[in-house]
């Protein structure tokens, strides 16, 4: 069993999907968790009273806006003094092809990355410092298999900033390693979340099933899992790598 105990994790996106299973799932193993929220103020409130004791703190930032991502961190920092991993798991996923209009075209490109890139990469920059000056840390991006078969072409922006985040996951790796700080990504395919349930239906839950050898969309739990277990630090020269959840759709 995955032992947690002592543990101060930051969680982006934690109040619904992946993110909500994230949370309880490193709260049950024992760590304490900084659960950051958007909108959903109800459902993250929903998801600290169900966890024991005082283990999940709330925290809300719009990551649309520049800067607020470092704003964040240092407002995570002061719950409990310090941060031992995060979880980059925010993100949005807004369609715009190229017959779109224009202004709706760069738009989508605009806050796509913002979110789904530049603001992963803010956090990324504020733990590194942070854990350097612990000479410990652990990172762990969530991606999607996106960023290796690509997307819809209504999703090229999606695709790009996730191609992005394995790109600058490794490179942290590779750069930060001997500062004992370590980085993962995680790859998700579709997963049954309310995120990836609008595309899905438009695509039609048979046809994606079909293309999914194990033959079922992933449950979050899954992936929550393989947070975890990366979180726990029984695998760290696994770092710089990234592990796909997608039932064998896509194997690279």
């Amino acid at each position: 069993m995955i032992d947690l105990t002592g543990k101060v994790i930051l969680v982006t996106g934690g109040s619904k999907g992946i993110g909500a299973v994230t949370v309880r799932t490193l709260v049950n193993a024992g760590a304490e968790v900084i659960l950051h929220y958007f909108r959903s103020q109800k459902e993250a409130e929903a998801i600290a009273a169900s966890v024991a004791g005082d283990r999940c703190y709330l925290l809300a930032a719009d990551l649309m806006v520049e800067n607020a991502a470092s704003i964040l961190w240092r407002d995570a920092l002061k719950w409990r003094g310090h941060i031992d991993i995060l979880v980059n798991n925010a993100g949005i996923m807004q369609s715009a092809g190229i017959e779109d209009k224009f202004d709706i075209w760069s738009s989508a490109w605009q806050q796509t990355l913002q979110v789904n890139l530049i603001a992963v990469a803010d956090l990324c920059r504020e733990s590194i410092l942070h854990f350097q000056t612990r000479r410990v840390g652990t990172i762990i991006n969530i991606a999607s298999r996106a960023a290796f078969r690509g997307d819809d072409p209504n999703y090229l922006h999606y695709a790009a900033s996730k191609g992005a985040i394995v790109a600058l996951t490794r490179s942290i790796a590779r750069g930060f390693a001997a500062d004992n700080i370590l980085a993962f990504t995680v790859a998700p395919g579709f997963v049954s979340t309310e995120m990836s349930n609008q595309f899905i239906q438009e695509l039609g839950e048979a046809d994606i099933i079909r293309d999914i050898p194990i033959g079922k969309i992933a449950p979050p739990q899954d992936v929550a899992n393989v947070i975890a277990f990366l979180a726990s630090g029984l695998a760290t020269h696994a770092t710089g790598t990234t592990i796909d959840i997608n039932g064998a759709s896509y194997v690279h």
